[in-house]
């Protein structure tokens, strides 16, 4: 059964390029394009892990990180934020917030699949 990845990311040809790059390599995608529908969905229905964007409409990345650490459902979840913000303190705020892993746009396809492959435990079931 493929490995559930909720794509969090507001900017299409990011969503269409991701989303087309990770059904490649054997993932099911959702997709959410702002951070409340995002922080819904992963508590209704927890994908096997995350990829998330800091800049989103109306709930920023690093709140729904927040809000997905505090709930028992979501505290375990694979993260990764995937951001053109790639400052010092972008990262530590990522860290701080719970984060897993932190990458920075523009990224290489092959990092960004390998880094979702160790989040979601592909091949290690």
């Amino acid at each position: 059964m493929a490995k559930r990845i909720l794509l969090v990311e507001d900017e299409p040809h990011i969503v269409e390029s991701l989303t087309f790059l990770l059904e490649k390599s054997g993932f099911e995608v959702s997709v959410e394009i702002n951070g409340r529908q995002a922080l819904n969905h992963a508590l209704s229905a927890p994908p096997d892990a995350l990829i998330l964007d800091v800049m989103l409409p109306e709930l920023d990345g690093y709140e729904v990180l927040r809000q997905l650490r505090d709930d028992a459902r979501t505290a375990k979840l694979p993260i990764l934020m995937l951001t053109a913000k790639g400052q010092r303190e972008d990262r530590e705020m990522a860290a701080r917030c719970g984060a897993d892993r932190f990458m920075t746009k523009p990224f290489a396809n092959a990092d960004l699949i390998a880094a979702v492959k160790e989040l979601a435990n592909v091949g290690q079931d």
